[in-house]
């Protein structure tokens, strides 16, 4: 038996051994791996020192408009639609290039070869545009830019409302998580003081049910990180920047009564809209396209000069020169189907205009009415009715250290308080919003 510990004993050391080993040499073939690559692990130390110590980018929203405006990609991406519509421009106004062509002939009779009776017969041709062709297309790329210009309008209009709603929707969960996480602190100090206060009688359900308000808090504030979380990450995808940034936002998320004037913005509507202005473009641009079609009806000219040089031996005369008109024959097809086409164009241009212009009418109605009742809902709560929450807190802690008043009637206080705040802030930012929609709608600033 002793011996059979003894060998036991010395395979388990055998093993321990074989592991030392094992770990020496992944400790030095690591160590090595740094050694020969000491820029790439300095690199990378570099980078998460540089990560963890980097300050916050303070940011109004002015000043988040600003980075906006530069480092959006979908803004970059429509910057790079006008300069393909610029490219258009130029090409549209551009002449056809002359052809050259060069011939050889020569006599077969009369005992002639090509190098004793040869000749070169260069020609030199150019396509004439006739019937206006080169002026419409020139019309219809001027038109195809002020509507890609306009659609660049168009998206910083768009996005500019996605960026102020998230910047301004992450102020309010900031607040709500503000607001949660008070409410919880209150909750679990609450929490703390039964379990050390032997005095105070307190009946198990009671308990439980303070112990169940705590978790329900903690929930709200979980809630409240994740959807900080997801709104900031929407925030650093409009603005460009890398995920490591920290972005403080300054700007509060305050009231600001604003009076519109709703019948200047209906009548400015079509004309401050960039959207209802690039469809009013393209119509204009289909109906250019109708004249472009109806002007294939007649054929382009191409004309023709040359010359004949040839040897002192034939077979012809000699330095002969020769001019020539080629049009070809409108007989079967005189482009009826480009202008059918091209008139179809127009009657969808022209239906999509409408469309959109009473869709534009309908949006502007819908955002002032949201507007009005948004900004309703805020003076509401602005009459008195915070104070007087936070009044009945402040009484219902005074009776609570009186001992008239119970735990939970006390937390059910805090939690009125914290339920009308937090409906007061989504007032405040709705009524934010409903004043970016109607700017939205209106294609304007509203002051």
């Amino acid at each position: 038996m002793i011996v059979y510990f003894n060998e036991l004993r010395s395979r388990q050391e055998r093993g321990r051994g074989w592991f030392r080993c094992v770990v020496v040499f992944m400790m030095i073939f690591n160590a090595g791996i740094a050694v020969g690559h000491p820029d790439q692990a300095l690199g990378q130390a570099v980078r998460e020192s540089l990560r963890e110590h980097q300050p916050p980018v303070r940011l109004s929203l002015d000043e988040a408009l600003k980075m906006f405006l530069q480092n959006n990609f979908q803004l970059l991406v429509a910057k790079f639609g006008i300069q393909t519509a610029k490219a258009r421009q130029v090409t549209a106004g551009l002449f056809p290039n002359p052809e050259l062509a060069v011939g050889l002939f020569s006599s077969v009779t009369q005992g002639c070869t090509p190098s004793r009776c040869g000749g070169v017969m260069p020609q030199v041709s150019q396509l004439f545009l006739i019937a206006g062709k080169r002026g419409y297309r020139m019309e219809s790329a001027s038109l195809g830019k002020a509507g890609a210009e306009a659609e660049f309008e168009d998206a910083v209009r768009q996005v500019s409302f996605a960026l102020k709603d998230t910047y301004f929707r992450i102020r309010v969960i900031r607040d709500h998580l503000e607001v949660d996480q008070k409410i919880k602190d209150r909750i679990y100090t609450l929490i703390k003081e039964v379990a050390s206060d032997r005095s105070e009688a307190i009946s198990e359900r009671k308990r439980i049910r303070l112990e169940l308000l705590g978790v329900r808090t903690e929930r709200e504030v979980i809630r409240d990180l994740r959807e900080l979380g997801e709104a900031t990450l929407d925030l650093r995808i409009l603005l460009g920047v890398p995920p490591e940034t920290t972005l403080e936002l300054t700007t509060p998320l305050a009231y600001r009564r604003v009076e519109p004037d709703i019948r200047a913005l209906r009548n400015s509507v079509i004309q401050s809209r960039p959207d209802l202005r690039a469809k009013q473009i393209i119509l204009a641009q289909r109906k250019t396209e109708i004249k472009l079609a109806r002007a294939f009806q007649y054929p382009d000219l191409v004309v023709g000069l040359g010359v004949m040089l040839q040897g002192p031996q034939g077979p012809d005369n000699q330095q002969q020169w020769n001019a020539g008109v080629s049009v070809p024959l409108p007989i079967f097809n005189r482009n009826q189907g480009g202008i059918l086409q091209a008139e179809t164009d127009v009657q969808v241009a022209e239906a999509d205009y409408r469309q959109a212009e009473m869709t534009t009418r309908n949006e502007l109605e819908r955002a002032y009415n949201r507007f009005l009742e948004g900004r309703r809902m805020v003076e509401l709560y602005q009459t008195g009715i915070l104070d007087r929450v936070f009044t009945l807190l402040t009484v219902a802690q005074q009776e609570r250290e009186k001992g008239e008043l119970g735990i939970l009637e006390l937390v059910d206080a805090a939690r009125a308080a914290q339920e009308t705040k937090e409906e007061y802030l989504d007032a405040l930012f709705s009524y934010q919003r409903a004043v970016f929609r109607l700017e939205n709608a209106a294609g304007q600033v509203i002051h």
